[in-house]
């Protein structure tokens, strides 16, 4: 036996003694930019391998001999290139120059444009040859991340963080430290409302991210850009009609690991009434409890089914080429949920901290619908004058999100009499509150490109978009218990609340560009004016009724075994109309621009100005106290820019941009309203003005490869009356303390961004960070005792940074593709550092969120061979994994209060936790098809 495996390790040695290695590099002849997905294979024999990320190929094993190798790749010529190996163990490094089939090359070329218009070469060279500052993910890159949405895919970006919502996925983007108010959103170019029933910005979480093709981050705006953005504008862009037949088809389940260990709570969302009894009959109609229905109050627990997720994408042209149609859909009907802990709780003086006095355990159980459809079409009007000279096209895009939400409360009372950790006593209270959220947004846009003679040009777009929110029947139940000697009674019923919102938001809008080109002393310049107009409509209702128990002493049990069993009398049969909350807004938006931008290489400079006229107001449907019923805001910005773009090689750019922005307070945030919410009161601020911005970026690009990039870049902002939200005194009524919105003096930002890709074969790095300091001064409240030792509260001036500003934002993902046996995947961590998530009004104790690291991946496996360049048709199977570490969300503040030393689950050191939410991990696991 010895003597048997001591031969075959002989035989196994000599084998591999006689067999040589062929190595190198597919590159395009011309540019000399590297090649990825090329057919490298030897003629006659079994061997072959496809070229990496880098372009790198290697086939090892071949034994002694003469050879011919074939490189293939579409939109090329196919090359031949003889080889010898000579004696055994030899490797030979070939560098493979591939030339374009000139017979085939205009076709060839568009085509290949069509075909990767969502790849990762087409975001490297639409970076790379922006006029300003622009960071862009490709649809390919979307696909393989772990992500299902806009938000969540947009956190990967460089200088980006997002917030989350209540179940731990993304739901609003922050720029550059700047809030979500500071930046605006684009479909295809054209900015859309927000279904928001509060806000201009728009919830990127309704944004399934299966019908982009590439999103599109502007760092820096040009005249020809509308001007209300000091972080950045997002535009989305849409899947695009192909030149050839294309079938993609999604499929896909998922689970999360949070209702392994506890019941999904749920609702049915069909029966809740969709109109307020104020709506159904009328303003003078007297409301009794038997007109609500119980659906808002009819809980049902259970584990929850698979989620189901799906898309699909058909795309064709037509008639010579000249017309093309787009059909996207994608439909995500998923459970979520998380876990919370949460603290209330008084400041007695400043130096002391803020003193506990309320421990809350809360439980979302949320069945979210999402589903989009995007339709395109566009018509080629003149063969002669090229496909894009002369064109009409029609988008449309309809995005809902459905969400039904159930959070239930458990408070336990804290301090003397409210909770004994020995004998388990406490003073308990229960709170169920069920919610029907509906948001959607349809945008249609038709726009015509018309290039009249060589040198001018127009392109126009008509514009209209709807956006709705709608909240009916949201129903608060309410009940007090006590827990003695850990045994829990619910003793009492408590008033409770049903409550009906729904607002809209429409835009009419028409854009006009002219296009001009010139030659000014030697010097080819592009000139564009234009501008537009744009007439928004806001409406917006709220009503609400308080309910209280005929019996408030029922026990649950006893007298009721489920809340639609408790009887109620309605307190106010009229409701809640006549208040702040129910207005009618408009804006009317016009403005103009002149850019320039010269053509010359390698010095090339984009600039101009951009005028922008509002006229924003509001009109209460109901006078409320001294409120004035009606308001409005008229004021002109003239915003100049200019960007400077110096390229040495055709590889390298650095970057010079100044631009000057506003922001525009939302409708809501001027109306003079006032909400009394569980924890404090709110209100708007008919004074509130806009903010102002000058912006600086400094950016240094290298882009080594098609896929590859480096870039290092230091931005400043300074603004004028930035708006934030703060805890404020009333002016009258100094104990009052409201929440609302204010401008406050001038704040700064400044930052450093690095931004990198590199791959080495099948193996790839991306990495970005982000480093970002703000500084804005606010007025804050300060308890301190006097000489006789009696409290006194005076007011203070505090610098800090700007509320959601992370001083380090972070990505790195591991990226594996090995294009030959069909597999792709990746390894995502990001990082957000700590940031401000709710300023106080007291000094040194604004509420922080943790920084942490959440950590995704995703893998696919594609079946069947890949044909040259066209890698990913065929069947796909993929799994991704979000949250791998359970990170959870935790607020804080930067103290902690002797007081609190027997407080449970307060167990960071020198911090008062204030929040902890956990979501627990989840998993998607799906097939996908692609012709």
């Amino acid at each position: 036996m010895n003597r048997l495996l001591l031969l075959l390790t002989c035989l196994l040695v000599v084998v591999n003694a006689l067999a040589g290695t062929i190595r190198g590099r597919v590159v395009d002849a011309t540019t000399g930019q590297t090649v990825i997905g090329a057919t490298v294979q030897i003629d006659n024999t079994n061997f072959a391998s496809v070229s990496g990320l880098d372009g790198s190929f290697i086939i090892k094993n071949i034994p002694v001999g003469s050879y011919r190798i074939r490189i293939s790749y579409v939109s090329y010529q196919t090359l031949f290139r003889d080889f010898v190996l000579n004696r055994d163990g030899e490797t030979i490094t070939l560098d493979l120059p591939l030339e374009t089939e000139t017979s085939r090359e205009i076709t060839e070329v568009t085509v290949k444009a069509k075909r990767d218009g969502s790849g990762d070469q087409t975001a490297r060279d639409l970076e790379r040859n922006a006029l300003q500052v622009t960071n862009i993910v490709s649809g390919r890159t979307i696909e393989l991340s772990p992500d299902l949405t806009v938000a969540n895919v947009i956190q990967r970006v460089s200088g980006i963080s997002i917030e989350r919502n209540s179940n731990g996925d993304g739901q609003y983007a922050i720029l550059r430290g700047m809030d979500k108010r500071y930046n605006y959103t684009l479909v295809n170019g054209v900015k859309i409302p927000s279904p928001d029933n509060r806000y201009r910005y728009v919830p990127l979480d309704i944004f399934p991210s299966e019908l982009l093709d590439r999103l599109e981050v502007y760092k820096a705006l040009t005249p020809s850009m509308e001007g209300d953005a000091i972080g950045g504008a997002i535009n989305m862009v849409m899947k695009d009609a192909p030149d050839h037949p294309t079938v993609l088809a999604n499929l896909a389940t998922c689970y999360s690991e949070l209702f392994m260990n506890r019941p999904f709570v749920h609702f049915d969302a069909k029966q809740i009434n969709s109109q307020s009894p104020y709506e159904q009959f009328g303003n003078q109609y007297s409301t009794r409890f038997a007109d609500f229905n119980k659906a808002s109050s009819t809980y049902t627990s259970q584990s929850p089914p698979p989620n189901l997720i799906g898309s699909f994408a058909i795309g064709n042209r037509f008639f010579d080429q000249r017309f093309g149609i787009m059909l996207a859909g994608s439909l995500q009907n998923t459970y979520r949920g998380s876990n919370s802990l949460f603290f209330n709780g008084d400041v007695v003086d400043t130096l002391r901290g803020i003193t506990l006095n309320k421990q809350s355990e809360r439980q979302y159980s949320e069945l979210q619908t999402r589903y989009g459809l995007h339709a395109k079409m566009d018509f080629r009007i003149n063969r002669d004058g090229g496909p894009e000279n002369n064109k009409i096209q029609w988008f449309n895009a309809l995005i809902s999100l459905t969400n039904q939400q159930i959070r239930e409360t458990k408070s336990t009372e804290l301090g003397i009499g409210g909770f004994d950790p020995v004998l388990g006593n406490a003073t308990l209270g229960f709170e169920t509150r069920s919610r029907l959220t509906k948001q959607k947004i349809y945008t249609s846009t038709l726009q015509g490109t018309h290039q009249l003679t060589p040198i001018f040009g127009v392109t126009w777009s008509a514009v209209y978009s709807l956006a709705t929110n709608e909240v009916p029947d949201q129903t608060n139940i309410s009940l007090l218990g006590i827990r003695t000697n850990f045994v829990e009674t619910r003793t009492t019923v408590q008033d409770g609340a049903r409550r009906w919102e729904h607002n809209s938001d429409t835009d009419l809008a028409g854009y006009l560009n002219l296009n001009l080109k010139t030659t000014l002393a030697g010097i080819d310049v592009e000139w564009m004016a234009g501008g537009l107009f744009r007439d928004k409509q806001r409406t917006n209702f709220y009503n609400n009724y308080t309910i209280r128990p005929a019996n408030p002493f029922a026990k649950y049990g006893v007298d009721f075994t489920s809340y639609n069993q408790i009887v109620y009398s309605v307190q106010n049969p009229l409701g809640s109309v006549a208040s702040a909350l129910n207005y009618d807004a408009t804006e009317q938006t016009t403005s103009g621009y002149l850019q320039f931008r010269t053509t010359d290489r390698p010095l090339e400079v984009t600039g101009g100005v951009r005028i922008e006229h509002t006229n924003q107001g509001y009109a209460m449907k109901f006078p409320i106290g001294e409120d004035q019923p009606t308001g409005s805001q008229i004021y002109t910005d003239v915003l100049p820019s200019l960007h400077v773009r110096y390229r040495p090689n055709v590889r390298t750019n650095w970057r010079l941009s100044y631009f000057r922005s506003l922001n525009r307070p939302g409708f809501f945030e001027i109306v003079p309203y006032r909400i009394v919410n569980e924890e404090y009161q709110e209100r708007g601020n008919p004074n509130l003005k806009r903010a102002l911005a000058n912006n600086i970026d400094l950016r240094y690009e290298f882009f080594p490869r098609p896929l590859e990039q480096f870039m290092v870049g230091v931005f400043y902002k300074g603004i004028q009356d930035p708006i934030e939200y703060t805890l404020q005194k009333d002016a009258i009524r100094g104990q009052d303390l409201y929440y609302g919105p204010g401008n406050f003096g001038n704040a700064t930002n400044v930052g450093l961004e690095l931004d990198a890709i590199k791959y080495f074969r099948q193996w790839g790095i991306k990495a970005n960070y982000t480093y970002t300091n703000s500084s804005i001064t606010t007025p804050k409240s300060k308890r301190i005792r006097n000489a006789q030792g009696d409290l006194q509260t005076i007011t203070v001036n505090q610098t800090r940074s700007l509320y959601g500003q992370s001083a380090h934002v972070a990505n790195l993902s591991l990226l594996y593709k090995n294009s030959e046996h069909g597999w792709d995947g990746q390894l995502a961590a990001s990082y957000t550092g700590r940031r401000i998530n709710t300023v106080s009004q007291f000094v040194n104790n604004d509420l922080y969120q943790k920084g942490f690291v959440q950590m995704d991946a995703s893998l696919e496996k594609r079946f069947g061979r890949a044909s040259a360049g066209n890698s990913s048709s065929g069947f796909l199977l993929f799994i991704k994994a979000n949250n791998l570490l359970n990170t959870p969300t935790e607020i804080f503040i930067n103290n902690q209060s002797s007081r609190n030393s027997d407080v449970p689950n307060q167990d960071v050191s020198g911090k008062t936790l204030i929040r902890r939410d956990f979501y627990q991990r989840s998993y998607v696991l799906g097939v996908r098809y692609k012709l």
